[in-house]
């Protein structure tokens, strides 16, 4: 009894202790929970979207936009049903520096994007579009598996709703993350070679227009760009180097939904394409590249022509000149011949804009030809289109012609004073490779066309003869950049489809044309006899063009489109459907290696044909003091039109140079039962031609003379102080060299010694060592028993030094065994022909012993 009490008092403090826990348990319990409660109450409520767009513009479409109209800021509105939904990105420059390609109107970057959620931001990310899979093979299971996500956004989410999500977009309108705006310069330019940004100031970036419409929504910003101590000042369309502004337009495009079917590229059309990998074959050269091409369809798909149930409308802008809208027109419904060949009527069709439309003619829905006035336009006239990057499909396209001030022409310059018509466009550190955003068309028109008037007029011939020469060229600028719209590329090698004899009867070239491509850079089509004259252009398009649209829109059923197009393809061997790129040309030293596939040129047979321009150009140099010094005017005109013939001398000597070590191509399939290898050299005989008229017209002593009589009266107008720090007057050793440098490149570039010598091995006969010979030949024979004078000296000089340079190249260099052996040949022989020469006058003595002296140092190089 006495142990039961002992336990029962030893329970009690421990039943005490333990209720005590457990009301101190229950207490702490109640007042937590009374703590949360209080939190929750005390906890701000979550602003609804309604509380975060107030005080914003709304533009509701594609996605819906709120402009904050007190602070500038932007919300983008992203529906839940979007979220992994695929869309197309385009941007365009709307103005800024022309020297960086920031002209108004400038088609950019195009890529496909998606929005997906994470967490609580929403992520922004650039789809890889590059790769193909079949679904049929197990490999496609692994499919972009080693592509790396692009995300080019993120940001919280502001606030959401049933339907979606409000996110803010500033950081991405208001910045490069869509497109990057200040290029990339080359590390190899020097600082203040190009004009420069500077930094973007985000605080001084504004929003401009803001448009959303159901399949599209387009932002326009204004990004502001400082550099507080430039190099470069810029041009006259820079206002203050230190602060630039540069528009841009932002566009986000709904992915097409339609019966679209991508049609692939083919190497014997030129069509620009999407490039796409396949990798889950097994096959050589087997690529999913896809071309750009409008979606027409057929109103009546049983018809054999019928009319498209969307054609491709095309606007001519109200700053069009007036006296210029209706030939525009008529041009570019010239198309409808080739569209007529695909299965289709009126497919293009062409409207004039009226000064009352209330519609922007930047709004991507509108296809439009435009005229824009710049201070330093690099283009002279662009026709580039965007595309859905997934199937090649074109969603839109403008064609932009820039009209320069004070010039009785639509394109580029005063009289002539743009990049040499040889100078590659990959040349500008700048420039897009491949892109048509690129096309030098209109600049190169425009020359040609100066020389024209120069030599038309010089020749007699009236304001209506050159009213039409203008109308031809404004025609066949046109016809050119809507065929790139179409989704052509270039075609450098339509000019070669008819004959000298054949370029100048209009009974032919009206009916066929006077090329096979309005694709191509043609050198102006003037006669040495105006009595023969005939198209100055082609005003229609040829024979290629109607194939090339045959083969891109012409409609097939799934079951027969192979068996169609195989069909339309098996006709690349046509002569009058001869193709090459711009990958082709031989416009700059070392490039391309079919001579036919060139800027500038004319015929079938181009060393002819620039035989008679030489002529030509000789004989109206004779008249060009006469025409072009007008009574109160300065020099200023004569000095330009003189500067337009040494260009078509420019021009004809480089089409010829390429002729001597050129390879032709065919690019026909095997089974096409082409009469060509697909690579043939150029025949010999056709080589040493061409190095005879380049004996004659440009290294001949007296290649120039036609020249001298001009040189006194070369002066420019001054203007201010336009050549303070600078000799005024005309340099003509200059000129001449220029000319005879351009062959001289092209002869002594490694790819080109060293083309000459692999083609031996299949065909040519005409070796490095009696193409030296040749050349040493016309450059000193001519003068070893008499004086020499300046334009030979300098030829002289430059020849040896480029021998020499063959001789002691380093390793690196790309220039092979045989043609060391053969230049080093020619310097010994230089040498001792020099030995006995003979020399009149004490400059001539001078010059070779030089030149001796040259060849020497050369020689003893070890």
């Amino acid at each position: 009894m006495k142990s039961l009490k002992n336990v029962i008092w030893l329970l009690v403090p421990v039943l005490l202790c333990s209720y005590s826990l457990s009301a101190q348990h229950k207490k702490d319990k109640k007042n937590k929970e009374a703590a949360a409660v209080d939190t929750v109450k005390k906890a701000p409520v979550k602003a609804g979207i309604t509380d975060k767009i107030k005080g914003s513009a709304k533009s509701e479409g594609l996605f819906t936009l709120y402009l904050d109209t007190a602070k500038g800021t932007m919300q983008l509105y992203i529906k839940k049903e979007q979220l992994g939904q695929e869309f197309i990105y385009q941007s365009f420059s709307m103005g800024g520096p022309t020297s960086l390609f920031l002209n108004q109107n400038m088609i950019r970057t195009t890529w496909v994007f998606k929005i997906k959620k994470t967490y609580d931001k929403l992520e922004f990310l650039q789809a890889n579009t590059s790769f193909w899979y079949d679904p049929a093979n197990a490999v496609s299971k692994a499919a972009d598996v080693d592509v790396a996500e692009s995300v080019f956004y993120s940001d919280k989410i502001v606030a959401e709703d049933a339907n979606g999500y409000l996110v803010a977009v500033d950081g991405l309108f208001l910045s490069e993350k869509l497109d990057q705006v200040k290029p990339v310069l080359p590390p190899s330019l020097p600082p203040g070679a190009i004009f420069n940004l500077g930094n973007l100031n985000t605080s001084k970036s504004k929003y401009g227009k803001v448009r959303s419409y159901p399949n599209n929504t387009d932002v326009v910003v204004d990004l502001a760009y400082d550099n507080p101590a430039p190099l470069n000042g810029g041009g006259k369309d820079i206002t203050d180097a230190r602060y630039t502004r540069v528009r841009m337009q932002h566009s986000f495009l709904e992915m097409p939904k339609n019966d679209f079917r991508p049609r692939y590229d083919d190497p014997r059309v030129g069509y620009f394409s999407q490039e796409v990998d396949n990798l889950t074959t097994v096959k050589v050269a087997d690529y999913k590249d896809v071309i750009n091409r409008w979606n027409l369809v057929k109103k009546d798909p049983s018809a054999a022509i019928s009319e498209p149930v969307e054609p491709i409308v095309w606007w001519v802008e109200n700053t069009t000149p007036v006296e210029y809208r209706q030939t525009i027109v008529e041009a570019g419904e010239k198309w409808n011949e080739a569209f007529e060949k695909a299965g289709f009527k009126n497919a293009v069709v062409m409207k004039i804009m009226p000064d009352t439309a209330t519609w922007d003619p930047a709004d991507i829905r509108y296809n439009v030809i435009r005229w824009v006035s710049s201070a330093y336009p690099q283009y002279g006239a662009i026709g580039p289109s965007f595309v859905n990057p997934r199937t090649g499909q074109i969603l839109g396209a403008d064609i932009t012609v820039e009209w320069r001030s004070g010039s009785s022409t639509p394109v580029f310059d005063d009289l002539f004073n743009s990049v040499p018509a040889t100078e590659a466009p990959e040349k500008h550190p700048l420039a897009l490779k491949g892109n048509a955003s690129y096309c030098t068309m209109a600049n190169e028109l425009k020359a040609q066309l100066a020389a024209g008037m120069s030599m038309a007029e010089m020749m007699g011939a009236g304001s209506s003869e050159i009213k039409e020469m203008h109308k031809q060229f404004l025609y066949y600028l046109i016809l050119h950049e809507m065929g790139h719209t179409m989704g052509l590329n270039h075609n450098m090698k339509a000019s070669t489809m008819l004959s000298p004899a054949e370029v100048n009867n209009k009974e032919l070239t009206h009916k066929i044309g006077l090329q096979g491509s309005v694709m191509d850079y043609p050198a102006i089509n003037v006669a040495n006899d105006r009595s023969k004259q005939g198209d100055y252009y082609t005003t229609k398009v040829g024979p290629y063009d109607v194939w090339a649209i045959q083969f891109g829109y012409t409609p097939f059923a799934p079951s027969n489109e192979k068996a169609g197009l195989d069909k339309i393809l098996s006709r690349s061997t046509d002569p009058q459907l001869a193709f090459g790129n711009d990958a082709d040309d031989m416009r700059s030293p070392g490039n391309g290696i079919d001579p036919r596939v060139m800027i500038n040129d004319m015929s079938s047979d181009m060393i002819t044909y620039s035989k008679d321009r030489f002529i030509l150009v000789n004989t109206m140099m004779g008249k060009l003091k006469e025409k072009y010094s007008k009574q109160g005017q300065s020099f200023a005109e004569l000095r330009s039109r003189y500067g337009i013939l040494v260009n078509q001398r420019f021009g004809m000597a480089a089409g010829v140079s390429r002729y001597i070590g050129g390879v032709y191509v065919d690019r026909s399939f095997v089974g096409q039962n082409s009469p060509n290898k697909p690579f043939t050299a150029v025949p010999k005989e056709k080589q040493k031609k061409a190095m005879e008229v380049l004996s004659t017209y440009v290294f001949a002593p007296n290649a120039f003379a036609a020249d001298s009589y001009l040189f006194p009266y070369m002066q420019m107008q001054r203007r201010g102080f336009n050549f303070f720090g600078n000799p005024e007057d005309y340099k003509p050793q200059s000129t001449a060299l220029m000319v005879q440098q351009t062959v001289l490149s092209q002869f002594f570039h490694p790819t080109t010694l060293s083309r000459i010598n692999n083609s031996g091995l299949y065909g040519n006969t005409y070796s490095v060592a009696e193409v030296f010979n040749d050349l040493t030949a016309a450059i000193f024979n001519a003068d070893l028993k008499t004086s020499v004078n300046l334009y030979r000296e300098n030829l002289q000089a430059e020849y040896v030094r480029a021998l020499t340079n063959v001789v002691n190249s380093a390793p690196g260099a790309g220039y092979d065994n045989a043609s060391k052996a053969a230049a080093y040949n020619s310097l010994k022989k230089i040498k001792t022909s020099l030995g006995t020469a003979a020399s009149p006058d004490e400059q001539t003595k001078a010059h070779r012993a030089y030149i001796n002296f040259m060849i020497e140092k050369a020689l003893a190089v070890k």
